[in-house]
């Protein structure tokens, strides 16, 4: 990406030509009193309303003064730039934009302005588990989230984990999330995960699968018409639906199945490239019957072989790694570098709490260090030193961002601050020990940013977080949900199990 610190391109960008005028002269004074401001400054004024005051739904919204990393191939990353938000849609990108009246100005001070985060899978049931695998290899995990754990989950179960995945997901600025729900053994487990999805103002992709499925009949049996029809009568919700649903091993009761979700215009996502698990027949057989195609995200992805990563990218498939898991539990080596040898597209990911970290900055960390470690060692084994790093830190926050977009089709909607999309955005403050001071903004982003340095989060057009604080969230309520989850998980697993688990 390039640096336009001239802004001549950029202050031409917008979706209208509204702006001009008399709007432009009475843009900033019709702003709240008190503009946030952030980066080492202080606040314009001593009082400032409430954040869901000052940020009413319908009112624009503009960031001053930031440094945006727009994704976008032709802004690329602007200095001391605007980005004004109208309705739910990013309407202009660029320097002093004129603004329409009563427009809310949050002042960056020079903050990281970044498009919100994507994570392509991520089982948000297994919220009130967290931390309890540290120790886990995948074996463990199977054996017991699914041998006897996950049969202990009721319906208000599913939806606590929902909610409070989301929460933490919206405060560390994963805007957007495909949760991969394998535990909706009834159709009041599906109904009580979309709750807790809905509860949250958070993007997310609902994963309908069942992992204690014998085959996928149930797919095409009603129960998915029935999720579309009462709980998704719009593509255009926050919460929309695919198909989560492993194709391991291929089996030809899985064609009805995949004609079906073509059918409906869901795409389908699966584990696959596991070591030991599953390997390239699951791309042969979607290959060899036609449903090899961009609708298709393959989780982890480390065992497959030339054939199998050939096929992927001729095909627009992706992968989705999830760097932390991958590493930890022994799927199999994040493969990221040999996607990039055969061109497969790719996009990052969490995958549980029950091991690992729920946040973006963790998983492109962890997808670097992977790949770049793997390069070294390789060298070295020849005798050889690098002399550079092949994998570089915008390619990472690219499949954080726009890769993300891509893997769920919404290219087009999110994934760059782009004017016309929607408005999704994180504003990261450059004030903390660990952001200052900011002399590269990708770098930073994938290096030295943390949860903790979020300042702002935007989701749909409307701010859900800002100067560190959630906003229009029921926190507390959704912490007393996933608590007594906990609580009724625990006496079913049992205290000698739970200690054993825990520790072994």
């Amino acid at each position: 990406m390039r640096d336009q610190r001239d802004g001549r391109r950029s202050n031409q960008v917008s979706r209208r030509s509204l702006l001009g005028g008399a709007a432009a002269a009475a843009g900033v004074a019709g702003v709240a009193t008190g503009a946030a401001v952030v980066g080492g400054a202080a606040t314009a004024h001593a009082v400032e309303p409430p954040s869901a005051e000052r940020f009413r739904p319908g009112r624009p919204i503009v960031f001053r003064g930031a440094t945006v990393v727009t994704m976008d191939d032709e802004l690329g990353v602007l200095a001391d730039a605007d980005v004004l938000v109208v309705g739910t849609r990013i309407e202009a990108v660029g320097h002093a934009l004129p603004t329409p009246p009563g427009t809310a100005v949050v002042e960056t001070g020079g903050g990281l302005l970044t498009p919100g985060f994507v994570d392509t899978h991520r089982h948000v049931w297994q919220t009130a588990l967290r931390g309890v695998g540290v120790e886990w290899t995948l074996a463990e995990y199977m054996e017991r989230m699914f041998g006897r754990w996950g049969l202990a989950y009721r319906p208000e179960d599913l939806a606590a984990g929902n909610r409070m995945g989301m929460v933490e997901a919206l405060d560390a600025g994963v805007t957007t999330v495909l949760d991969w729900s394998h535990n909706l053994r009834t159709p009041e487990h599906a109904d009580a995960a979309v709750d807790g999805l809905l509860a949250v103002p958070a993007r997310a992709r609902f994963g309908i699968g069942n992992a204690f499925a014998d085959s996928a009949g149930w797919i095409h049996g009603g129960e998915v018409d029935r999720l579309l029809d009462s709980r998704f009568p719009s593509r255009d919700q926050l919460v929309t639906p695919q198909i989560a649903y492993d194709i391991v091993p291929p089996d030809e009761e899985l064609l009805p199945a995949l004609r079906f979700a073509r059918d409906r215009g869901l795409q389908w996502t699966s584990h696959g490239g596991i070591v030991g698990y599953a390997a390239d027949e699951t791309i042969t057989f979607l290959a060899d019957n036609g449903f090899l195609s961009p609708d298709i995200t393959l989780v982890h992805g480390g065992a497959y072989g030339e054939d199998g990563y050939r096929r992927l990218a001729d095909a627009g498939a992706f992968l989705s790694i999830a760097a932390e898991s991958e590493l930890n539990a022994g799927q199999g080596y994040p493969p990221s570098h040999r996607a990039r040898e055969f061109g497969v597209r790719m996009s990052l990911s969490m995958d549980t709490v029950v091991w690992w970290s729920g946040d973006m900055f963790s998983a492109m960390r962890a997808t670097l260090n992977a790949d770049r470690g793997l390069a070294h060692l390789r060298a070295h084994e020849r005798g050889e030193v690098l002399q550079s790093n092949a994998l570089r830190s915008a390619e990472v926050l690219e499949w954080a961002t726009m890769g993300g977009a891509r893997a769920l089709g919404m290219e087009a909607e999110i994934g760059s601050i782009t004017p016309g999309k929607l408005a999704d955005l994180v504003l990261l403050r450059t004030d903390t020990t660990v952001m200052s001071p900011l002399s590269n903004p990708v770098g930073h982003l994938v290096f030295q940013a943390g949860r903790a340095d979020v300042d702002t989060v935007v989701v749909n057009g409307r701010v859900v977080k800002h100067r560190g604080e959630l906003v229009g969230v029921d926190v507390a309520g959704a912490r007393r949900e996933v608590e007594a989850s906990l609580e009724h998980l625990r006496a079913e697993i049992g205290d000698q199990e739970w200690e054993a688990a825990s520790h072994g």
